[in-house]
């Protein structure tokens, strides 16, 4: 009896051992499957987002020749980028120019500047289609 439960425990102890240490050898390749992890309904959606040939050649998403651009617009001397009917105050704070402000209605002439050669408000003031010199009061 003893020799049956010395001979048991030997076993599993091999056992144990050739299992733990089957992580050190080397690894065979296994052979991988192709799957497709897809959700589109057992295929049901598989064209719904391609384009529909019907409706012709895809033309330019958004505005058609663009908003019209004024580069010649000039805050203090420095060149700027800017768009025809903008306000001058997204303008000058795109340009990081410091115009202070108070009531943006016009009334209280806090953000009063130059627009070329005239003494205007920010606030309600727009970039106009010709050259356009700005100047920080």
């Amino acid at each position: 009896m003893a020799f049956s439960l010395r001979s048991s425990l030997l076993l599993i102890t091999i056992c144990a051992l050739v299992a733990c240490t089957s992580g050190f050898g080397i690894a065979t390749p296994r052979s991988h499957s192709t799957s497709s992890t897809s959700l589109n309904f057992f295929g049901g959606l598989k064209d719904a987002f391609s384009n529909d040939d019907s409706l012709g050649k895809a033309e330019n998403a958004g505005l058609k020749g663009g908003p019209k651009q004024n580069e010649q617009v000039t805050i203090n001397g420095k060149p700027v980028k800017a768009i025809v009917g903008q306000r001058v105050s997204v303008v000058a704070a795109s340009a990081r120019v410091k115009i202070s402000y108070n009531c943006k209605n016009g009334d209280c002439n806090t953000c009063a500047i130059k627009m070329n050669n005239r003494k205007v408000n920010a606030c309600q003031m727009v970039i106009p289609a010709n050259k356009c010199a700005i100047e920080t009061l």
